[in-house]
This record gives structure tokens, sequence and C-alpha cells, in this order.
């Protein structure tokens, strides 16, 4: 129902009540996601390749997204439409960034496409495509895999969203060295799933392959909702034999592998500095002295450490470090219970502390000769002072025999801070994601680092024979990961090949060099290898040392991305897409994630100027501020930032009108009216939902009668999908998106209802309010007292927001917003008795007159 009243000083009104007669959605037909990956010698090769088939009668764009390890380096991305090929082209940033901004000057529209993650980084990019037309999309991307804990980690993460006529993930591994343990599972495989994953192992080979038939994906019988969903993982390990490395040789260029199998531990003296200032309270406190806690509990007996509590003042449990004894470690934990969060940060005291204890220790001879000292940094704040204030203290203060490990928890904390630290300091950086799973996350990396097998380890190799090394000096090598060194040969007729290892705990070693068989080795794997080592290494050399030094590092780390290929932070992919009508051919540019920059990957695509250019899907946008309203009615306020999302019910009678936003800055209202069921259920309930919703956008000047879909009217942009959605575009603001959920007519209880979604919030004022507005702009809390609830899968905890404390529930919602037939769910806080105490007043101060009041 459209309409635009004849008042005086409004500009437009709308209401949207489900409706059916309108334009049918365009469709896109997956016909094949194919993923195939060769790894030969811990080097992997993916192929990703997709083809999808427009099957409107009109043109359209069709999007390809890809989530890939953030240690891959992309190497080739190409698209073939209408039996042309359109290949990408490495450029530096910079020039492929004036090729942007040309594009841009000259009309061209521009959307960038924005991803965070643990693991993955995403490759975006949309094309038109003619009616009845397909196109094919092939990515490429290459990335040395990393043994961690044992094992090296082969992750695919695939996420069609739609049913695919060919699905097909293949794996093919060679291991010169033969293989020891294979394994392969999905986060979403099932019971019906799991036989479909087919692993053929024998010697040195691996085959592993999943490729289920369209009804196998099938969420159940008849249904168009995908199983496939989430991340397919390999880990496997190759034999070692007593000596103390692997050695390989092609086309003139050597990889070396040292993951020594039986090598006693060495002890350690750690001393654990934990940031307790104001912003660690709550939840990352609790989560901080949990992992503490397991910590702890893994030291082992000849270990010594100490625990270094601080914000603006800096205290120890005890003056030096302690033999990690039974009781020694059981009075340390009872300790760990007693910190919580107060004050402001003191970082620099703090590590200065913790360095100041080690070194007293080595001259005092409290420590084991043969052991290594470390310092644990966990913080999620700034450095004080300023971060060259910070390095300068600590690195002039450390040595060169102490090793710094940076623990960077949240978004808000300076990783590149703590990365080049912690560099400089031989040691490094990670980050942890404030999540449920922090805890994990904590004793994850402490297991990596938790057992030092070999200290100060320099690998020689005759310098007759060997040039252009990677690094080949190593503070220490940790058990259950691997060093690997690269370089290319001088001499190709070596007989043998002899390799002297120093260190403490190790002796000079002779290694006979192996020839992988050639029908294994994909091109110049070799080669590839030591280049994507090397660009990484001078990558991180980039970072630390004077300027000179870091200049010579990046030029030659742009030269070799240049000539070998790879997308890196110091080039950029260009693809030019098919010439539009205009003649224009626009190009697509994608960069590369660095962790420094978490925030925020940017893959930038255009979008061609088409004389006609179909109605984008709702599901295209990108939901600045994901605050919404959807179902029986559930608010929801998802918070990127923290992983995390609240939410909150609405109960009221039938007929009661909200206000959700209001902007008096801009003019924009938002009211929405509660129905309910048909009629009351055998049980005695009634489902209650919004049904329809008034869009008020207050101006000055303009006036108008009538509102049109698809048309300009009273400064709003309306587009419907048939049986799907409604977007409202304010001009110069917010787009609002209504969503359709369609019931069976013939239901005897349940009737049609709606959805409310807003995209681009941060284009309201800070004085925005209302139901869904007063979150617009983020809320701050803590929640902390995890601990069972009424049911066993959904805990209790205390959230403390505005002042006061609640008592919250864990639970799940779902998110239409992408998947309008089955949505996404939600993990959320649930506030209880209507959102009071996280809404400000009470649900009935948001209790309106009608649809189009301003009152």
């Amino acid at each position: 129902e459209l309409g635009c009243p004849g008042e005086p000083n409004y500009s437009c009104f709308l209401a949207f009540l489900p409706c059916s007669d309108v334009l049918s959605p365009p469709q896109v037909e997956v016909h094949s996601v194919i993923v195939d990956c060769a790894v030969t010698s811990r080097f992997a090769h993916t192929v990703m390749t997709s083809t999808a088939l427009n099957k409107a009668n009109v043109s359209q764009e069709i999007f390809f997204e890809v989530e890939m390890p953030k240690t891959a380096f992309i190497t080739n991305f190409s698209m073939e439409i209408e039996n042309r090929f359109y290949v990408g082209e490495i450029k530096e940033k910079e020039k492929a960034k004036k090729q942007y901004e040309k594009a841009v000057s000259s009309g061209q529209t521009a959307g960038l496409v924005k991803a965070s993650g643990r693991k993955m980084e995403k490759f975006s990019v949309s094309v038109n495509i003619a009616a009845e037309s397909n196109v094919t999309f092939i990515l490429t991307y290459e990335e040395l895999l990393q043994r961690k804990l044992g094992l090296y980690e082969i992750l695919t993460r695939v996420k069609p969203k739609s049913l695919v006529q060919e699905f097909k993930i293949v794996t093919n591994i060679y291991e010169p060295q033969g293989l020891s343990s294979v394994d392969a599972h999905a986060t979403f495989l099932s019971n019906d799933l799991l036989p479909l994953v087919e692993k053929t192992v024998s010697d040195k080979k691996a085959h592993i392959s999943f490729s289920p038939t369209i009804d196998q994906q099938r969420k159940c019988p008849g249904c168009d909702g995908t199983l496939i969903d989430g991340d397919f993982i390999i880990k496997y390990d190759v034999n070692r034999e007593k000596n103390l490395g692997d050695i390989q040789i092609v086309n003139g260029y050597f990889v070396h592998f040292f993951a020594p199998p039986v090598l006693p531990r060495v002890p350690k003296n750690v001393v654990f500095v934990i940031d307790r200032s104001g912003s660690m309270g709550g939840m990352k406190m609790q989560q901080t002295r949990e992992a503490m806690l397991a910590i702890l509990k893994d030291l082992d007996e000849e270990d010594h450490f100490a625990l270094v509590p601080f914000d603006s003042v800096t205290e120890v449990w005890k003056e030096s470090l302690t033999k990690a004894t039974k009781q020694n470690v059981s009075d340390a934990m009872n300790y760990i219970r007693t910190i919580d969060a107060r004050g402001s940060t003191g970082m620099t005291s703090g590590v200065t502390k913790g360095i100041d204890m080690l070194k007293k220790g080595r001259q005092e001879n409290r420590l084991p000769e043969r052991s290594t000292d470390m310092i644990i940094l966990l913080t999620d704040g700034m450095p004080d002072g300023g971060s060259s204030y910070v390095q300068s203290n600590v690195g002039s203060a450390m040595g060169e025999k102490m090793s710094l490990y940076c623990l960077g928890f949240g978004n808000d904390v300076d990783y590149n801070f703590l990365d080049v630290m912690s560099k400089e300091n031989r040691g490094m950086a990670r980050r942890i994601y404030e999540a449920s799973d922090a805890t994990l996350q904590l004793q994850g990396f402490y297991e990596e680092v938790a057992s030092p097998l070999l200290l100060d380890v320099d690998l020689r190799y005759p310098d007759n024979a060997v040039d252009f090394l990677t690094t080949n000096n190593f503070a220490q090598l940790f058990n259950g990961s691997e060093i690997v060194v690269a370089g290319r040969l001088t001499d190709n007729n070596l007989d043998n090949f002899l390799v002297e290892v120093l260190g403490q705990g190790a002796s000079a070693l002779d290694w006979t060099a192996m020839y992988p068989d050639d029908e294994y080795i994909f091109g110049d794997f070799t080669e590839r290898l030591w280049a994507y080592l090397t660009i990484q290494q001078l990558l991180e050399k980039s970072k630390t040392g004077d300027s000179n030094m870091k200049a010579n590092a990046t030029a030659k780390a742009l030269e070799m991305s240049l000539e070998y290929s790879f997308v890196t932070p110091l080039t950029s992919m260009v693809v030019t897409k098919p010439e539009t009508e205009d003649g224009n051919a626009d190009p697509v540019i994608a960069d590369k994630l660095t962790e420094g920059n978490l925030l925020y990957f940017s893959t930038i695509f255009f979008l061609p100027s088409y004389r006609y250019q179909s109605p984008p899907s709702y599901t295209n946008y990108q939901y600045s501020a994901p605050v919404f309203v959807d179902g029986d009615p559930h608010f929801i306020i998802e918070l990127p930032d923290r992983h995390d999302a609240l939410c909150f019910n609405i109960n009221d009678k039938p007929g009661t009108i909200f206000n959700l936003v209001s902007d008096p800055e801009s003019g924009i209202v938002v009211h929405g009216q509660i129905i309910g069921d048909k009629k009351i259920s055998p049980d005695g309930t009634m489902n209650t939902y919004f049904g329809s919703f008034g869009i008020i956008h207050q101006t000055l000047e303009n006036k108008c009668s009538f509102c049109f879909v698809r048309s300009r009217c009273c400064s709003m942009d309306l587009l419907v999908t048939k049986d799907r959605s409604l977007t409202v575009t304010l001009k110069d603001s917010v787009k609002f998106v209504i969503v359709l959920h369609k019931v069976w007519a013939k239901h005897p209880y349940h009737r049609d209802y709606l959805g409310f979604y807003t995209v681009d919030s941060h284009l309201l004022s800070p004085s925005v309010h209302g139901l869904l507005g007063q979150f617009y702009h983020g809320i701050e809390y803590e929640v902390t007292g995890l601990r069972p609830g009424e049911h066993p899968d959904k805990p209790d905890a205390t959230m403390y927001v505005k002042g006061r404390e609640l008592n919250v529930t864990r639970g799940w919602q779902r998110d239409f917003s992408r998947d309008v037939k089955n949505g996404e769910r939600v993990p959320c806080w649930f506030i209880h008795s209507n959102g009071t105490g996280l809404i400000d007043g009470d649900a009935s101060d948001y209790i309106v007159s009608s649809l189009f009041t301003t009152d």
C-alpha cells in the first residue's frame, strides 16, 4: 500500500503490506563448484572454478565470492564469458590504485567488499551477464602449508548458498618422505554425507575427494536448502627419520624441511605479563583467567615462571621466577583467580619488569643454563607513551637472548605495534578474537610455544653450492613445528648435500638429497616455494630495521611479487571486464589483507554502467549496522567487531504500533504495527509479528501525492522483488529492506508477516533513537559469570550494560537478510522481559498512535 497524504509538513509516507502481484526475482543457477588442490612437499596449489547461468530474460550482475587462507597468495584470476577469456594481471598497488581512481572519475561506480576472519580472507567480484548466458570464474592461489602441533592443514571453505549441479572437492597430496597420517573431515558432514568422503592413501600419495549429488546436498527431500556450508579440512603429517631433516631438489632449487622427530624439550623460563586495565574487564578478563589456569596446569616441573599483572601500577605474584612445582602452580592459580580489571594501562613498566626478573634470575644462577627465556604479553590496549617509546625501551632492555610473544586481544589493539615489537625481539604476535572461544585461542597459542626443542638454530649450506638463501637462523624450534629453508643451487651436479646444523642440542649432520618423482611435480614448484618464502620474509623485514633496510626489503618484495605473479600487500590483481554498451571496459582490482589491517581486506570491484541494470538483490548490500527485527518479533543487534550479538523480544497485543527509528536531524521516522495469528492455537498461545511499517521522510520544502514502484518520489526510491522484499532508499541517506515471509494460505493459525532490516545505518545522526535506532551506533557491554541455565544448551550469564546488571541467556535467533527462506542462525545474548535494562526506558514508552505520526 503506497501513498502520500497531503499534509504540508511531510514529504512522503510509506506503508508496506504483504503482496504478491509485483516483479519476479532474477534467477541465477550455479552449474558447478569445483575445488582442485595439488600439494607437493607442503606447497599447495589450489584452483577454484565455478560456472553460473543467468536464467532470467534480462541481464544481471552475477557475484563470485571465495574465502581462502590468509597465508595464501592469489596467483591468477580469470573469467570466461561467451567463449572469451578475461585474465587478471598483477600490478604494483599504486598503479592499480591510479587505474581505480581513473575509473571512478570517469563515472563508473565502485563498491567495496569488506572481510575479516581468523584464518580466511575474502575475494569477491561481480560481472554483468546477458540473459540466458553463463560465466565461468577461475581463481588460483598458492601457499606453503605450516606445520602446527605436528600436523599440516589444508582448509577449504565452501558456502555455495544454493544447490549445485556439480559440486566437487579434490585434493592430491604427494610427499617424497612418505605419509604417516591423513585425516579428512568437514564441519557440515552429516551421517549421510560422511561416506561420500573418499580417501585413498599409499606410501607417498593421498587422494581425497568429496562429490555429493544435488539430492545429497539437500537439507531435506524436495527442499532447496543446501547442507554444504562450512569448512572441509584435511590434516596430515609425513614420516620423519632419525636424522634431522629432509632436502628436496627440483630444477635447480632446493628446499630443506627441518623437524627432528625425537629431541628432549628445553626447559623454559616464562614471565606472563597480563594487562588488567579497565578495558580488559568483563568477559576478556574472565577468559584470560580461565586460559591462565589451564596454561599453569601444563607447565613442566622443570620450567620456571612468574606472573606480572599491570595497569597503571605493575605488581608481581612473587619477586623472582619460581619453579613449576605442584604447590607453586596451585598457589599461582589461586592468585590468578584474584586478578581483576582496573585503572589505565602501563604496558612499558609491565614488560620491563618481566625482563628485569629474567635477567636477575640469570645473574643469580637460579635458572638452568640450558633453558630458554620468554615473555608472553597479553593486552587489549595501546602502547603507553607511544609505540616508538615502548619499542625502544623494551628492545634495549631485552638484549639478544630473550623472546617476546605478544597476544593482542580484540580489534581495538594496535596489532601492527605488537607484531613489530615481537619480531624485533625473537618472537611473534597473534591476534586473539573476542569470542566465546577466546580461552581456547589463548591456550592454543601457548601450546605452540610451550615445548622448545632447539635454541639458536643456525642451518649452514656449502658456500660454493647455493645462493639466494631464505632465512636460515632461528631463535627456537618448537615441538610440532617445522623450519623451512629454500635456496638456489649454483652447482646442479652435487653428489651429496652437506648441511651443518648449529644450536643447543644439535650437531652437524650429512644429508642425502631427495629428488621427487617428476610425474608428481606441478611446474617449477620448488622455485615458486622459494619465491613464496622469500617474499613472506622480505615483507616481515620491511617492518623492522632502519629506513634503508625497510626500503630495500620492500623494493625486493615488490620486484619478486611481480616476477612470480603473487598478489601480496604490495601488488594488486587487475582484471579488465567486458566492454559495456558505452564502450567502457571496467577494471576489477583485488588487494591483499594484512593482519595489522584486519578490519579490512579490500577487494574493490567496479559495477558496469549498462543501459539496463537489473534490480540488485538486497542480499548484496553490506549491512554497516546490522540491527533488525524479524519473526515473533525478535530484535537483534549484531556486533561484528565483537563476533557477538544481543537480542530481545517485544510482546504486545495485535494492533499495537511501536516507534522503531526516529532521527530528528534527518527527519526519518519508522513505525511498525503488530499483528497476531489468525486465532489462538490449541495450547493457548498466539504468536505476534510485524505486519506493516510506516516510513516517513520529513523535509521543509518537498511535497508529493503519489509514489510508484521503481520510481523516485518524495525523496524515496522504491524497488519491489516479488514474494520477497521491498527496498526503500531515502535520498542521501539509508536504505531499509522489508522482507516478506510467506506462510501457507490455508494454515489454520499463522499468517504472512514482515521483517525489517537497515542498510548504511551509519548515515543516520548520533541522535537517532527508537527501539532499533538507539543501537545503530553500537552499544558497550560486558558479560561475565557464565553459569548453567534452565536449558543445558542455553547457559545464563551476568551482563553489565548502561550501568545495570542483567541476567541474560545464551540463545539463537535467525537473520533472514541473506536467506529469506531458511535464515542464518545467529548466536546472541537474550535479554529478558521485553529488553528491560537494555533498551532506554520501557517498551511501552515506544508505543505511538498511528503508522504515520511524528509526535
